[in-house]
């Protein structure tokens, strides 16, 4: 900088020391040293080329092995969850298909044809009617009239056979109990929804009882294998004479005691009746047990005698 602050401009001095370090540069580079940079760049790039590749490689190597460990991972887990749903498969159809076999077969035999009951026509109707109120005064067989269709055994449904039973009659009595219930409480000035209710409720519980009545008696005497719908049919029967002891009370309701007392007698006929042809004709059980045989019959006519008290005190405790 001492240059330019001189007053005659720069010298010779100045010059050679301002431009000596690249003449020196110059002869040097004249003299051979720039091959030597030019080696050592070569043999850099050289070498970077050679690490470049090698990582390449190892890049190259590593992505390959990847693949290859996808692939055949992904071969054994297509052949694993293959098997497992084959063996799945296989597993389930015949569990299921065990299970829906046991089902069938237990509904057949409990349950039934829910349409066998309702095949019911009026001349039916009124003759089981007549058999229900007044068992005493039947003159025909008590048994069931049996069919052979397609080489199975069954019975004839109930417009065929006076004795089968039906679900018709006594969801037709049940609705009828408690229209008469609610008519008879309005004539006692006791009507009233929660009133209705109790009677829908206790039709239904004597309902419950007298099937588990009937089954308890089939099954203490070594039957089970009495459709449900069977029970529930016989149970419901109870309702036509429910409606009969309702029907004596509207007309005149001292009579209540002795209708009651006549209808129990009469229901406890008409299931004694049926309780034997199961355990004959369609249990064969008869020969076995007698004396506990006739005593749960008797039990179960008896028992009827509470039943039908509580269902004809219609409007007790209604305010």
């Amino acid at each position: 900088m001492r240059l330019y602050k001189r007053r005659g401009g720069p010298t010779s001095a100045d010059f050679d020391c301002i431009c000596g370090p690249l003449l020196r540069q110059q002869k040097s580079a004249s003299a051979g040293h720039f091959p030597l940079l030019r080696c050592s760049s070569h043999s850099i790039m050289g070498s970077t080329m050679y690490e470049t590749s090698e990582y390449r490689k190892r890049v190259f190597t590593s992505t390959t092995c990847t693949q290859q460990n996808d692939s055949f991972g992904n071969v054994l887990y297509g052949a694993g969850s293959d098997l497992i749903k084959s063996e799945l498969g296989i597993y389930g159809e015949k569990f299921f298909g065990s299970s829906s076999a046991y089902v069938q077969s237990n509904i057949s035999r409990y349950i039934s044809n829910p349409q066998y009951y309702f095949q019911v026509n009026e001349e039916y109707v009124k003759n089981k009617l007549k058999v229900i109120l007044f068992p005493f005064l039947h003159k025909g067989h008590w048994m069931r009239s049996a069919d052979l269709a397609g080489g199975e055994f069954s019975f004839k449904p109930p417009i065929y056979d006076i004795n089968a039973p039906d679900l018709y009659i006594p969801m037709m009595a049940f609705g009828t109990y408690l229209v008469l219930a609610g008519y008879f409480l309005g004539i006692t000035t006791k009507f009233s929804p929660e009133a209705l209710g109790v009677q829908f409720t206790t039709g239904l519980l004597c309902w419950l009882l007298q099937i588990l009545l009937l089954e308890a008696t089939l099954h203490s005497l070594g039957s089970g294998e009495v459709p449900l719908l069977d029970m529930v049919s016989y149970g419901g029967y109870i309702f036509v004479a429910a409606s009969v002891i309702l029907i004596a009370r509207i007309i005149w309701d001292y009579s209540f005691h002795l209708v009651t007392f006549f209808e129990c007698f009469c229901m406890g006929f008409f299931l004694i009746k049926t309780m034997k042809r199961i355990l004959i004709a369609e249990v064969r059980s008869f020969e076995k047990h007698s004396t506990k045989r006739n005593y749960l019959l008797l039990s179960m006519a008896l028992s009827q005698i509470p039943l039908l008290f509580w269902l004809g005190n219609v409007g007790v405790g209604a305010k």
